[in-house]
């Protein structure tokens, strides 16, 4: 399942390493942040409840930029 995701990210470098930090996040098959759409899209891998998983990728994504907001 693939779903869109608004984010607040400041900078393309910061995007990079968030999509990288989402990539590596459990139960996350395939990330990708578009910076200048303001926009991740999540694969999630089979089974897994997006919200619960989305909760992780935040956290993740805060340890590289710590006011980062997605809205989930």
């Amino acid at each position: 399942m693939k779903k869109t995701y608004k984010i607040e990210v400041d900078c393309a470098n910061c995007a990079n390493l968030m999509e990288e930090a989402a990539k590596k996040t459990d139960g996350v098959a395939n990330a990708t942040v578009n910076f200048m759409a303001l926009k991740m899209i999540v694969e999630f891998e089979e089974g897994r409840e997006p919200k619960a998983v989305m909760k992780e990728v935040l956290k993740a994504c805060r340890k590289v930029e710590p006011d980062c907001e997605i809205e989930i």
